[in-house]
């Protein structure tokens, strides 16, 4: 099972980018790390007051993250999914069975916090969504507002401040591993990314 990771600042492309993915190879494995949000009340309280509250790793169940890939990796039949209500502010947890079919499938881990969890980045690829913050921020904007309830105060404090401490957070692991930068606007890097896939599909299957 190959991991891809896709990462990159708000409104990057990163979720656009891994449902494509998804879909366009079978039997591919998405996780989000936005699922993984904790509920407890000290988060829920924190989230009143600090407008950066989400773009901080302490806001993550990130053992519950790891335990989720440690299960993937261990190809365990049944494992834990969780999905978060960000208007609520509420996380669930379900189990779901998987299907190993293919030793050559995907595995796609995507969100702010991918590029931050326990796992071997030297083995995984590694993708980082980069576009304009005024373009990322256009995109904000507009899902915030129709998923997550939140004005448009709130998208620009947020938007601002997360858009710091990514890129404040980025830099060691774009030092220390082999990336793939790709622009969801630009079409000729989108199509490279393809073809790279489907050798590395092809040659896992020899």
């Amino acid at each position: 099972m190959k991991t891809i990771v896709i990462t990159g600042p708000s409104g990057s492309g990163k979720t656009y980018l891994s449902n494509k993915l998804y879909k366009l190879f079978d039997n591919s494995i998405l996780i989000k790390t936005d699922s993984y949000y904790r509920d407890n009340i000290l988060i829920r309280i924190l989230s009143i007051f600090l407008y950066d509250i989400y773009d901080k790793s302490f806001s993550i169940k990130k053992n519950k993250i790891n335990n989720t890939l440690r299960s993937l990796y261990n190809k365990d039949k049944f494992i834990s999914i969780y999905e978060y209500d960000f208007k609520r502010k509420r996380s669930s947890e379900s189990k779901v069975e998987i299907n190993y079919k293919e030793e050559n499938q995907f595995l796609i881990l995507e969100g702010i916090f991918a590029h931050r969890l326990d796992i071997n980045y030297k083995e995984s690829l590694n993708i980082v969504c980069e576009e304009e913050k005024e373009v990322c921020f256009n995109r904000r904007q507009k899902r915030d507002q129709i998923e997550r309830g939140r004005n448009i105060k709130e998208v620009i404090k947020k938007f601002n401040k997360s858009w710091y401490l990514y890129y404040q957070n980025i830099q060691r692991f774009l030092n220390i591993n082999n990336v793939i930068v790709i622009n969801q606007l630009n079409l000729k890097s989108y199509k490279k990314l393809i073809m790279h896939l489907q050798n590395l599909k092809k040659n896992q299957e020899k």
